[in-house]
């Protein structure tokens, strides 16, 4: 007698490449908050979600485009994601104790910016697990790119005015980056939820 084989299809964001349905069941089986951590080509978005019986329930998020108004430039680097990080966990408060990083299908490294958004927001108050040496917290704060800055503007002021030009065109220094990510933060934690139409840099 021949045996039939029978096909299983596999969920349409398995195929796709984009959801690991085993990590994603096992994770939600442990009843913690997921810090979920998403890139784009200009933003890094970071939520802190908890799956109840109906559904997913959004509990705090962050985007990094959000930080231009304590005066950040928000894009995609580390700065910008431990304070995307921090924003998020600062907008968690009394939601949640304890959550888990959930980086999707992506791939850790060492230093990559999952982690920086992990750090930022565990420094919110926020408790979760995170190894020793998966980060140069060093390269949180922008200093290596702000002495990047101030060696290419003496050596080579057109290259300084074409790679940091986002920057200028804000009116920001890329060389006190450094200062200018403590001044965020603090402004951050001042006032992390600002009201439609406020301006958050006078926090």
């Amino acid at each position: 007698m021949v045996q039939k084989t029978i096909f299983k299809m596999k969920f349409r964001r398995r195929r796709a490449g984009i959801t690991d349905y085993s990590k994603r069941l096992a994770m939600v089986k442990c009843g913690l908050p997921r810090l979920t951590v998403r890139k784009t080509n200009k933003a890094i978005i970071a939520q802190l979600i908890i799956t109840r019986e109906n559904g997913d329930v959004v509990l705090s998020c962050a985007n990094s485009a959000e930080l231009e108004q304590y005066g950040w430039l928000g894009n995609s680097n580390l700065p910008s994601a431990y304070l995307t990080g921090y924003l998020c966990g600062l907008r968690a408060n009394g939601k949640a104790k304890r959550f888990i990083l959930d980086m999707g299908r992506a791939h850790p490294s060492k230093s990559c910016f999952a982690f920086a958004v992990l750090k930022g927001t565990m420094d919110s108050g926020l408790e979760s697990n995170m190894g020793e040496g998966i980060l140069d917290e060093a390269r949180l704060t922008g200093k290596h790119i702000a002495d990047y800055a101030a060696k290419l503007k003496a050596e080579s002021g057109e290259k300084y005015q074409k790679l940091f030009s986002a920057y200028l065109k804000a009116n920001l220094k890329p060389e006190e980056i450094d200062r200018q990510f403590a001044s965020a933060k603090e402004k951050i934690s001042q006032n992390p939820n600002p009201k439609p139409g406020s301006n958050a840099k006078k926090a």
